[in-house]
């Protein structure tokens, strides 16, 4: 049997995509999307359909006079759930769609931009439950996640880098976080100075079995997604995790190879550790996150570089509507 095979019998294998030709081909149960995969899978010629749709109906909904940047603005809001959908088309599961990151700081404007992402995919007859909406996994987004289960909207708490953090998530009861096994990884190669390490001691490995550990130890139904890959031997080494979520260009050679896959993380063996129970409130979380230098580094870093995503997408979308005006007036 292939590796993939034996994984999906462990583990929930998701997509870490927003190219609807490689989910077609992978097969996952579920898939997960973030503003650089969504700006990435934007700009293909084979996606250029649903740009145009997406900028027309943004275009439809805003006064006939407003300016190609504030279309383009209202535009991206839609485009992850006009991907969404297709992507639903396809999948049995659950889709990831990401709260805007410019809010992660803003438990109000997550709250609300989470309720209208909800909003638009019940009016187009999809069903909450196969929605996970994303959010960085700051204290206020974790707050704002704790209200919106008791609204009985689903989250993903993504960019998570650290044990405070994923304690934090699970005591608001949120579905599911995505600790980011390879931007571990990365951090402890610059700042060790280090080529690389072996599978075992990988850091970003050693964080999700942490979590993994303290979860099943103390019975939190939240589920772990292991997330951000930058090889096959950390996807080797998490096998057993509830969830992983892997790129096309991991799933495919882990498609192709044969070979014994076993089964790394257990619940029946997290029961038996000694490990102390912790409760975090937000003066705790503060002293742990400033304490965790590479949390701290990674989770500024992450919510940077999707912020910058979106207003790459944001002048993508100015600019194909643009475009689409001047071939408008050609005709």
């Amino acid at each position: 049997m292939s590796l993939l095979s034996q994984l999906k019998e462990m583990t929930v294998v998701v997509a870490d995509t927003g190219d609807i030709g490689a989910i077609e081909e992978f097969t996952p149960r579920d898939t997960t999307t973030n503003p650089s995969l969504i700006t990435t899978a934007a700009g293909l010629p084979q996606y250029q359909s649903i740009v145009d749709e997406t900028l027309q109906r943004a275009k439809d909904t805003l006064d006939a006079d407003a300016a190609d940047k504030e279309i383009a603005m209202e535009a991206f809001k839609h485009l992850a759930v006009a991907f969404g959908k297709r992507i639903l088309e396809i999948i049995p599961g659950r889709v990831s769609t990401e709260v805007d990151a410019r809010l992660s700081y803003d438990m109000e404007g997550t709250l609300a931009m989470a309720r209208d992402l909800i909003a638009e995919y019940e009016e187009a007859g999809v069903s909450r439950d196969r929605i996970l909406i994303k959010i960085a996994s700051t204290w206020e987004g974790i707050k704002a996640a704790e209200v919106l289960e008791q609204e009985g909207i689903h989250c993903n708490l993504t960019l998570l880098f650290g044990l405070h953090q994923a304690i934090a998530c699970a005591e608001a009861k949120v579905t599911l976080i995505s600790p980011f096994v390879g931007r571990i990884l990365d951090w402890y190669k610059k700042d060790t100075g280090r080529d690389s390490y072996p599978p075992s001691e990988d850091p970003g490995v050693q964080s999700v079995t942490e979590i993994y550990n303290y979860y099943k130890k103390f019975g939190y139904k939240t589920e772990i997604m292991g997330a951000s890959f930058r090889n096959v031997d950390e996807i080797k080494e998490l096998a057993g995790c509830d969830l992983l979520t892997i790129s096309p260009k991991l799933l495919a050679p882990l498609a192709e190879t044969d070979g014994e896959l076993p089964r790394k993380l257990r619940p029946d063996m997290a029961e038996n550790l000694d490990i102390e129970k912790k409760t975090i409130d937000k003066a705790t979380f503060d002293e742990m996150h400033a304490a965790d230098r590479m949390a701290n580094e990674k989770l500024a870093e992450g919510i940077e570089g999707f912020s910058t995503a979106l207003e790459e997408l944001e002048q993508l979308l100015a600019d194909r509507l643009t475009r689409m005006g001047q071939q408008a007036a050609a005709v």
